[in-house]
């Protein structure tokens, strides 16, 4: 999907990208095609989501993607564990959802508690249901080059990218962080679109500097304003994954005043690469509704 209705100017500095509004269109597209899919099936697409514990932020979370269930159509199927929760209490559970003819996706909301180990767990997920994209099988597709079900954020990223008009064939892309939902994931899915890729982590020298050569600059490392103008290239696309909660407010991982006027695009925080995970979450679960009822006719 390419938009530019989706990019406002501000002040003739950076084009400021509305993840808000690409976000809503994503979910328009995903709309139309869950009434075409209940009408050629006879039933809706149902997504389940897994909650352990009693973390606030990620009851918050899971209440946000139910309420985009309902918005286009989707079956929200909503689980629940105590923090007591046993570690054959949970493989129960999913093993339940793997197997309902009802559930197309499911969603193991993140973290867990400190007893239970998410990738054990995560792995226990059917891949065809695997709509976070996390599953050793989804994961080692996507390295491969042939992705299925991909995680939503770095998803989102490439949609904004593409929305903002930012070339990538060719561009040298400079990602923030390695973490195997966000900046992993991202570099395969920037190498796909021909970019030549670099990922920085805690122990790249000259931070600064590799992030300098960046046309495409990707921040998900979760530390407040730590991308400043000195280590953007002029003319550069500046994506911010970060969602840091401070005195001031939320901020995102790059500074976004002085960014904005050294940037050709970026994005808000919030209003950018967040709503754009729900959306794109909402396009895996279509996704894995229709490959399943391929699946179902052979």
């Amino acid at each position: 999907m390419r938009s530019g209705r989706a990019i406002t100017m501000k002040h003739m500095s950076a084009i400021i990208i509305d993840g808000k509004q690409i976000a809503a269109q994503v979910r328009a597209t995903v709309k139309d095609a869950v009434d075409r899919y209940a009408r050629e099936r006879g039933e809706v697409p149902g997504l389940a989501t897994v909650l352990v514990g009693d973390d606030e932020a990620s009851r918050i979370y899971v209440a946000g993607k139910q309420r985009a269930c309902d918005e286009v159509g989707m079956r929200s199927i909503a689980h629940e564990l105590p923090s007591t929760a046993t570690r054959e209490e949970l493989l129960d559970l999913l093993g339940e959802l793997n197997t309902s003819p009802e559930v197309h996706g499911i969603v193991l909301q993140l973290p867990l508690p400190a007893d239970l180990e998410p990738a054990e767990m995560t792995a226990e997920i059917d891949p065809l249901k695997d709509v976070d994209g996390l599953t050793p099988t989804n994961a080692g597709l996507l390295s491969q080059g042939r992705p299925h079900l991909v995680p939503a954020t770095p998803a989102g990223v490439i949609e904004l990218l593409r929305a903002s008009e930012t070339a990538l064939g060719g561009a040298e892309a400079v990602v923030v962080g390695r973490s195997e939902l966000v900046g992993r994931p991202l570099a395969s899915l920037l190498l796909a679109e021909n970019a030549t890729v670099t990922v920085c982590h805690s122990r790249t020298r000259d931070l600064a500097g590799v992030c300098r050569r960046g046309d495409v600059l990707v921040a998900a490392v979760g530390r407040p304003e730590l991308i400043g103008s000195d280590m953007v290239k002029p003319g550069a696309t500046v994506i911010d994954v970060g969602i840091n909660r401070t005195d001031a407010g939320l901020v995102g991982d790059v500074a976004f005043a002085s960014v904005k006027e050294k940037a050709r695009a970026i994005t808000p925080v919030p209003g950018g690469v967040g709503p754009m995970t729900i959306a794109m979450l909402l396009r895996n679960t279509l996704k894995a509704a229709e490959t399943q009822a391929r699946a179902a006719v052979v």
